[in-house]
């Protein structure tokens, strides 16, 4: 048999013990447990935190100083299983006096051994840095008590040789000193401040003021936009009215034309039935007798036509017999002057150079003749010289240059010719 235990949240139930020698233990927070009699064994420990006030008197700082530091921790047992059960083997069966002052001693050592590092001035101005270094140092070995620390703050710092006090004194003075110049400073933010609202006061007024003008410029242009659409309106209504008058004029003036249209249809209908008895009374009077006429003429002249076509044919018959005859004839000189020209050949072979200086003896005077025909239509010709013989000699000159020229041109030399070699040098 056994009993039912339960237990609150704020303890831990420790059950040991049980069947065939078990040395299992069950811890229980909050909760109930089965414990056999005779066998198995309860016993509780309290969760509750624990307040703890370490206190270090006249321990040695850094800088010599002997200063007395009071703390204020708060502890408690921690519920994980493993750490309990660590806490279980070190406090089960101890009271809460007892846990105390075994984590009290902990805290105390490492309060100490932290003063001896730190100087006067880091543990009194950064008290929270201080008692952040104490948890973080004492924490492992409370730890592994199964201890948590859940805080701990500096209570209070002195000494008995009024250390503090002097520093305080120099701080109270170096406060009042930064008192002082925190005055002067904030005047002079006060007046520079004075001068920037008067600035922002002034540039207030001028943004207002230009905002104004700004309001009052956009006005005048609004009443100018209003006045120009007020304006634009009447226009457009004024030459929609015009237009439209216009239309109105348009289509009067079509009316009238479209009448004028009708009366000069019923005028062209009327002149037309008039041009038609008007033509009718010519075809009656005038083209048949025209057509007589005409046919008559149209007879004459196909008569007339025969006779000139009869003519000129008999004149081309004509024209072409005697062309007939023309062409024989020429066709007969032809013969002649060719069988001329062959015989000319002839005797030109035969007697060899003799004939050709006889054509050109006979082509000289024609040639003579064409090179001065320009000047017989010369009147006079003057001799501008002083010696009478000099036209004589320019005559003998051009002689004697002459059978060079023709021999040049022809290829005959005339210098063989006796009679010419006498002309061109009487001396010989």
């Amino acid at each position: 048999m056994g009993n039912c235990h339960t237990v609150g949240p704020n303890e831990a139930l420790v059950v040991s013990g049980g069947c065939c020698g078990s040395d299992n233990k069950q811890y229980v927070v909050g909760g109930w447990a089965w414990a056999w009699w005779c066998i198995a064994d309860t016993q509780r420990i309290t969760l509750e935190i624990m307040t703890l006030g370490p206190k270090c008197e006249d321990v040695e700082t850094a800088e010599g100083v002997a200063l007395t530091v009071t703390g204020v921790a708060q502890v408690k047992i921690m519920t994980d299983q493993e750490l309990l059960g660590v806490a279980c083997e070190q406090f089960l069966g101890k009271n809460v006096q007892e846990i105390k002052a075994v984590v009290l001693q902990t805290l105390e050592g490492h309060l100490r051994s932290i003063l001896g590092t730190l100087t006067v001035e880091q543990i009194y101005q950064d008290r929270d840095q201080f008692a952040k270094l104490v948890r973080e140092v004492a924490a492992p070995d409370v730890g592994r008590m199964g201890i948590e620390i859940l805080s701990f703050t500096i209570k209070d710092v002195y000494d008995k040789v009024e250390y503090l006090s002097s520093l305080g004194k120099s701080q109270t003075a170096a406060v009042q000193r930064d008192a002082d110049i925190g005055v002067a400073e904030a005047e002079r933010d006060a007046g520079i401040r004075e001068a920037e609202c008067k600035k922002e006061m002034m540039d207030i007024k001028f943004q207002a003021d230009t905002k104004m003008a700004d309001s009052k410029r956009e006005l005048e242009m609004q009443k100018a936009s209003f006045n120009q659409e007020v304006n634009t309106k009447k226009a457009e209504a004024q030459l929609a009215y015009e237009l439209q008058a216009a239309k109105e004029q348009q289509k009067i003036r079509q009316e009238e034309m479209e009448i004028e249209v009708v009366q000069r249809k019923k005028q062209i209908t009327i002149e037309e039935k008039e041009i038609s008895r008007t033509e009718k009374e010519l075809i009656a009077m005038v083209k048949r007798p025209a057509e007589a006429e005409a046919y008559k003429m149209q007879q004459l002249a196909e008569g007339e036509k025969i006779k000139k076509v009869l003519i000129a044919q008999a004149e081309a018959e004509k024209i072409r017999r005697i062309g007939e005859a023309e062409a024989a004839s020429i066709e007969a000189i032809g013969k002649a002057e060719a069988e001329k020209m062959k015989l000319k050949a002839e005797a030109y072979q035969q007697y060899g150079d003799a004939a050709k200086t006889a054509l050109v003896l006979e082509a000289l005077p024609k040639i003579a003749a064409k090179i001065a025909a320009p000047l017989a239509k010369i009147d006079e010709i003057v001799i501008l010289s002083g010696d009478s013989s000099r036209m004589t000699g320019e005559v003998n000159r051009l002689l004697a240059e002459l059978p060079v020229s023709v021999h040049a041109l022809t290829g005959i030399d005339l210098m063989k010719i006796p009679l010419l070699q006498k002309m061109t040098n009487p001396q010989a």
